[in-house]
């Protein structure tokens, strides 16, 4: 099962990692200093995503 995990990082900043049902981090997220703040951003994550384009910039221009 997919998953956030919500954690604090060394400097005590909140971040969040998403983890795939193999365990295997996909990615994770930037540091935030509020818990309320790292949640808000998993929320827009799940909310955003489903339309999201893929932009693919290695692409070699003509």
């Amino acid at each position: 099962m997919y998953k956030f995990e919500v954690y604090k990082d060394k400097s005590g900043e909140f971040r969040f990692r998403f983890k795939a049902s193999n365990g295997e981090t996909m990615f994770s997220s930037e540091g935030y200093k509020a818990k309320a703040s790292a949640l808000s951003a998993i929320e827009s994550i799940k909310k955003n995503t489903s339309g999201a384009e893929i932009v693919d910039q290695t692409k070699a221009e003509a």
